[in-house]
């Protein structure tokens, strides 16, 4: 049990990533541990589409085409710069997995406990992966959210919606991150 509190405990965020690579049975561990996530009414309305290269030359266009309004908008920075760490967060990283959830328009509770789930299961993802020394970080950048994303991934929008992208990869540096104590989020009431 003890194992178990300790990867909950200790797992953060990774943003930077060694070359190694990650086998594709340890991330067929993970799925495994992201299908026993629970979920309301046994729905399973995650799906996880694992990006390869050629995919991921695909979104390119559209990665640039992000980071220049970004550019435009925000009116600071350089240029060249923030396309290249743009395109570097698709392109370099070991493995990026779009995470959806099925869409239920005509119950939105029904949507709303399965996006709960698929977040549990995201999670399970997340915890099995650290366990063997493997990092993620779960980004919803403007990217997760545009429509060529959809159709470049031959998802329907009007059946799944993109919760994110999941970077994957042995991390270069571990964060060392302040949460808060117990005592701060919970309240024992009457």
């Amino acid at each position: 049990m003890a194992a178990v509190q300790d990867t909950l405990n200790n797992r953060r965020t990774v943003y930077r990533f060694t070359n190694k690579v990650v086998e594709r049975s340890e991330l067929e561990m993970a799925f495994e541990a992201a299908s026993n996530a629970p979920c309301h009414k046994q729905t399973h309305p995650w799906n996880y589409y694992v990006l390869g290269k050629q995919t991921r030359l695909k979104l390119l266009p559209t990665v640039i085409s992000l980071a220049e309004e970004k550019i435009i908008k925000d009116s600071e920075g350089e240029h060249g710069a923030s396309i290249d760490r743009a395109v570097s967060k698709i392109i370099d990283v070991p493995v990026l997995i779009a995470v959806t959830t099925k869409l239920s328009p005509a119950d939105s509770f029904r949507e709303e406990e399965d996006y709960a789930a698929t977040v549990c299961s995201l999670h399970n993802l997340v915890l099995s992966l650290w366990d063997r020394g493997i990092g993620s970080q779960w980004s919803t950048g403007s990217i997760t959210r545009h429509s060529s994303t959809y159709s470049i991934l031959e998802i329907d929008e009007k059946m799944e919606r993109v919760v994110g992208f999941l970077k994957i990869g042995y991390p270069e540096s571990i964060p060392d991150k302040e949460k808060k104590s117990p005592s701060e989020i919970r309240k024992y009431l009457p």
